[in-house]
């Protein structure tokens, strides 16, 4: 989904809309194809929207003018997730997309769930040279940046046309105006006020915003974490989008519980005990999948609790017959506060949906787990 008015930034939409909202700010000079390697694997679990700056892409170029800031930057962008509305979002920008989240970071924090800034910076080198870079766009167009926007936006050997493209097509004076709002642009002496979730992306080979910007603003925020990625310029989302994504779902997602700490509280230690010294190389990876996803990311979801957790799996083992299973996740329902009587509710109601005899079943493999407990 693709939108466009006159006052707000043309933007792209994709993924659920009943999704947590999560907002991707560009870099100077490129559209929000920026993010084309990244956005559509976020948008399985975001409901995903990338916004083009200020005569960039399809949004139009007299949103901002002369003399313009980050802030007026944020106001379009706070100005576009009212519009659809997004009262809290998470939010990733690279270089002046960054600097819009820093921005949101320091002066709206009640609108921000995390924050993610990529290859940006807290101050880009002072005022001067951005004001000689905007003089001369107005004077000579982009075609002279376009020419050399592989050597500062990539490492050797590697480009992306539609994002150079994109420069050359870009409105010189709103790309003129950008470049006021970098000038003016250093939250240096606010960044300890910045109690959001953090993440905070370098490009190892970035000689626009190297990785010393991106300490120097880890240093500053309280729990901030930081990535360098070696092998990455200035626009790494396009360059290194795996490894940005990667990075972006651990801010985004949370870092997942220690799966083998919650197979143990739910399992208990000897059957753990027992699977890891039955783990072979053949059956290795496959019981470190469980510990990740079932026991790291699916039993640990707050969305449901234990209990509840418990009489789902209940219900799906007697409903495949998987009676050893049922056995295990009896315990684990009484570790999991399930009474005697709930079982027996559970198993009962699986005798209407998934037939008596597998009831019968799960009523005999529990019947034996219960009086093995009550015999201690």
């Amino acid at each position: 989904m693709t939108g466009s008015t006159a006052t707000l930034l043309n933007h792209l939409e994709e993924g659920p809309a009943s999704a947590p909202p999560l907002l991707l700010g560009p870099s100077l000079g490129t559209s929000y194809a920026l993010w084309d390697a990244v956005a559509p694997e976020l948008s399985a679990g975001h409901r995903v929207i990338r916004w083009d700056l200020p005569g960039h892409g399809g949004s139009a170029a007299d949103l901002i003018g002369p003399g313009a800031t980050v802030g007026d930057l944020a106001g379009l962008v706070l100005r576009l997730a009212d519009a659809l509305g997004a009262e809290r979002f998470a939010y990733a920008g690279v270089s002046l997309g960054g600097a819009v989240g820093l921005h949101l970071a320091v002066h709206h924090p009640e609108r921000l769930t995390s924050l993610a800034v990529i290859c940006s910076s807290a101050h880009f080198g002072g005022s001067e040279p951005w004001r000689e870079r905007a003089e001369r766009v107005r004077r000579e167009g982009l075609e002279w940046l376009a020419e050399n926007a592989d050597a500062r936006w990539f490492t050797p050997g590697f480009t992306v046309p539609r994002l150079v493209r994109d420069l050359r097509e870009a409105d010189p004076e709103a790309y003129a105006a950008c470049c006021d709002a970098l000038a003016a642009f250093d939250l240096r002496d606010r960044l300890a006020e910045i109690t959001v979730p953090t993440l905070l992306v370098a490009g190892r080979q970035d000689p626009a915003t190297p990785p010393a910007h991106l300490r120097e603003i880890a240093d500053a925020v309280r729990d901030a974490l930081l990535v360098e990625l070696p092998g990455a310029s200035h626009l790494a989302p396009a360059e290194c989008p795996r490894a940005v994504l990667t990075a972006l779902r651990s801010r985004l997602d949370g870092v997942p519980a220690s799966g083998v700490a919650v197979r143990r509280e739910v399992l208990g230690d000897a059957h753990v005990d027992r699977a890891q010294a039955r783990q072979t190389p053949f059956t290795a990876r496959f019981q470190d999948f469980i510990s990740r996803y079932a026991w790291g990311e699916v039993w640990t979801d707050p969305t449901l609790s234990r209990r509840e957790r418990s009489m789902i799996t209940l219900t799906a083992l007697v409903a495949h017959g998987h009676l050893d299973e049922l056995a295990l996740h009896v315990r684990a329902a009484r570790r999991n506060g399930l009474t005697p009587e709930e079982i027996g509710a559970v198993l009962l109601q699986t005798a209407v949906y998934c037939g008596v005899p597998a009831a019968n079943s799960a009523f005999a493999t529990a019947q034996r787990v219960l009086a093995e407990e009550e015999k201690g």
